[in-house]
């Protein structure tokens, strides 16, 4: 009798676990196990620069990718200060570039993969009456389909590690139960895609133990909020550390959540 489908995946990646367990890396000597590794995707500026900074202090193995690592400069200068980090180039939109880097990868587990790579697609292309409706679809392959191309190219990766946590960065503008003016039609639509997506793989993957979450910063001080107030903004270690908690939170009994930065459950 042929193997289904489903009995194939599971044994690769079986196969893909017991090859991770055996060349995670270097064991930590206060927990005898393999330090953890997390895959952060728009990690060259802000929020993604952030967390690479942030799980490299952790002791972490960091692998943080973006489009063109030639120019980001600030993030190459972190790795060169941090022998735990290494910057790889991934452009969620280009899926050749995210099997390469899957492929590049084989073998090594990932316990966080972090879908933070995201556009807002510029307030005045999104004006009702006015909208730019070439700008949309860029908006949603990045911020809707990128996300769950990266989830399905490094599925093996996530399955061999301990942790099995897939998490995606959203936004409370994605809540269609929080919102109460309309705005970024383009934007918001985009977040309300990638929450069904991700809640759509989190009914998928739990039966194989993986978890899947949505956490969001809130407003925060990054490239996506230029021209408004400082003080409506919250600083980016702030969001941060926040949405670090809710990741170490997260678990099979709240997989496919999608968190706000209090931990509160956001309405959809």
């Amino acid at each position: 009798m042929s193997d289904s489908p489903e009995t194939s995946i599971g044994r690769r990646d079986l196969l893909a676990t017991a090859l991770g367990a055996a060349i995670a890396g270097p064991l930590s000597a206060a927990e005898g196990q393999p330090q953890p590794r997390v895959l952060i995707t728009g990690a060259s500026r802000g929020i993604g620069l952030e967390f690479a900074k942030r799980y490299a202090e952790r002791g972490w193995q960091v692998v943080a990718t973006c489009r063109t690592p030639s120019t980001a400069t600030a993030l190459n200068e972190l790795a060169a200060s941090r022998s735990n980090i290494v910057v790889e180039r991934l452009d969620v939109v280009d899926h050749a570039t995210v099997d390469a880097l899957a492929a590049r990868l084989s073998g090594q587990p990932i316990d966080v993969l972090l879908n933070n790579a995201g556009i807002g697609g510029g307030g005045e292309n999104q004006l009702f009456g006015k909208l730019r409706y070439d700008v949309y679809p860029e908006v949603m392959k990045v911020n809707a389909e990128g996300p769950i191309k990266v989830c399905e190219a490094f599925l093996a990766h996530v399955a061999a590690s301990r942790q099995k946590k897939m998490i995606t960065v959203s936004s409370s503008q994605g809540s269609i139960g929080s919102v109460t003016m309309p705005m970024l039609y383009w934007y918001r639509s985009s977040k309300s895609a990638v929450n069904m997506i991700m809640y759509n793989l989190a009914l998928q993957l739990k039966n194989r133990s993986i978890i899947v979450g949505l956490v969001t910063p809130g407003a925060t001080d990054t490239d996506f909020m230029v021209g408004l107030p400082k003080k409506m903004l919250r600083p980016v270690a702030e969001a941060v550390t926040d949405m670090m908690r809710e990741i170490d939170r997260f678990d099979l009994a709240t997989t496919g959540r999608f968190l706000g930065y209090r931990g509160d459950v956001l309405p959809w």
